[in-house]
């Protein structure tokens, strides 16, 4: 399989040391060329890259659609991805230029980039019970191979009535999400009344490509920061942290949950 690799390893057990068969997960780079410029180059797991590197651009707002892609190719060999735009997309001058706005006379960042400026709060009035959300923890952490035989790979799931419709692994984070991002451009899926369910932290970056994606509920094993909190008040995005077992905070947006 792609996304993994067997090695040998020293295996120490008390005072017994042995030569075994391990499995590890495969990270790789990847450069994205965007209408023949550079865009970036991702560290990744090589699977599912046509998902990745649209659910990438969609993030960047590079992309709104599946249609305004009119090409992508991928050479292994080389680690290289090539997108084609139906339009033309401006790369040099947007991407990962930071955005100040002033606040009391001093400037203060209030969003990171510049291509997060259009992300517009969600209005999505979806609401899910808590028994929903252990549904989907539990499936998405049976769905967990890569990591359950590795050790180290994020998962990221779209879920819907407590059932997970789609799921992704990455050695990345932001890649799992951007995983899911690409395949609902590539499905058309509707997202106003779906939950994403993720294995890492919720940060500020986390926040605002689930608030671009219109996913109105983000829910986590893991913990969120302060900035997360602060963006997904600002955009209306449910925040649900340290979802384990039969437990789960709730710090944003807490109306769409019901017990």
């Amino acid at each position: 399989m792609n996304d993994r690799k067997i090695i040998t390893v020293e295996k120490i057990l008390g005072s017994s040391r042995d030569l075994k068969e391990d499995l590890v997960v495969r990270e790789t780079a990847i450069t994205l060329y965007v209408n023949e410029i550079e865009m970036v180059t991702m560290i990744c797991t090589p699977t599912h890259l046509r998902e990745l590197c649209l659910g990438f651009l969609f993030a960047e707002s590079m992309i709104d659609s599946a249609n305004d892609v009119a090409g992508f190719e991928y050479n292994e060999n080389d680690g290289l991805a090539w997108v084609e735009t139906a339009k033309p997309v401006n790369i040099q001058n947007n991407f990962l230029k930071r955005h100040i706005a002033s606040c009391c006379g001093r400037g203060r960042a209030s969003f990171y980039f510049i291509n997060d400026l259009d992300i517009r709060p969600i209005t999505s009035e979806a609401h899910m019970q808590t028994a929903e959300i252990f549904a989907l923890r539990s499936e998405t952490e049976r769905r967990s191979e890569l990591f359950a035989a590795t050790g180290g790979a994020h998962g990221a799931a779209l879920g819907y009535k407590g059932d997970v419709i789609a799921f992704f692994e990455d050695v990345g984070r932001h890649n799992a999400l951007d995983k899911i991002a690409g395949w609902c451009l590539l499905h058309g899926i509707n997202t106003g009344d779906k939950q994403l369910v993720f294995s890492g932290r919720v940060s500020s970056e986390i926040v605002l490509k689930t608030a671009r994606l219109g996913v109105p509920v983000i829910i986590s094993r893991s913990a969120p920061t302060d900035l997360a909190l602060e963006l997904a008040g600002q955009l209306n995005v449910t925040v649900v942290g340290f979802a384990r077992g039969n437990r789960m905070n709730i710090y944003t947006a807490g109306q769409r949950i019901t017990v």
